[in-house]
């Protein structure tokens, strides 16, 4: 599939270095750069310092407060 896209002459300046630095064209570039923007944006996800957290020694787990709690009654709306 083939698009044109119009870039600013910096921007275009910048893509053309980018992509010598890299080896490759700047065809390749955009195309990387295009995919890895349609993942992220396709698969939204907590950061990962989020999914790391492992919470903090001091604090409780957050089950630990249910056992006061009484049993579900079998019939929520009864």
């Amino acid at each position: 599939m083939h698009f044109n896209i119009y870039l600013d002459d910096e921007t275009g300046k910048q893509l053309t270095e980018a992509a010598r630095r890299a080896g490759e064209n700047r065809n390749a570039v955009i195309r990387q750069a295009v995919h890895e923007w349609l993942t992220r944006r396709g698969k939204p996800q907590w950061p990962q310092a989020v999914l790391a957290f492992t919470g903090e020694p001091d604090m409780p787990a957050f089950e630990a407060g249910r056992a006061h709690l009484a049993p579900a009654k079998a019939d929520p709306l009864a």
